[in-house]
């Protein structure tokens, strides 16, 4: 595990990128959770953004893809529209100890 951020350091219901093992890692939190997921759509392949920290849709309920507008449930990573409908985001284990955040070792997209 590695310490990447404060739990202050992302707003509620708002996510910030951080590279992790050389990925790029989204970081969420959201509903009093933290979630973290590579930045990697599973439908072309390419990061989810394409403004830095720009993760969530308009309501701030979703991630959402910048492409193509695929939405992701922040809980579970599963993509719950769009043209990757059935798929999902490859999460990235995540632990908050006290006021921090870290995480674990980043899974290669196939």
């Amino acid at each position: 595990m590695e310490h990447i951020c404060n739990v202050n350091d992302i707003e509620h219901e708002s996510a910030r990128e951080f590279q992790k093992d050389g990925q790029p890692v989204i970081v969420v939190k959201f509903d009093g959770q933290m979630h973290a997921y590579i930045n990697w759509c599973p439908h072309l392949g390419i990061e989810l953004n394409f403004m830095p920290d720009q993760f969530m849709d308009g309501d701030n309920q979703f991630l959402m893809c910048a492409n193509h507008g695929a939405l992701f449930d922040i809980d579970t990573g599963d993509c719950l529209s769009g043209p990757c409908s059935g798929d999902k985001l490859i999460p990235v284990p995540l632990e908050v100890r006290g006021d921090e955040v870290w995480l674990g070792e980043v899974t290669q997209p196939a």
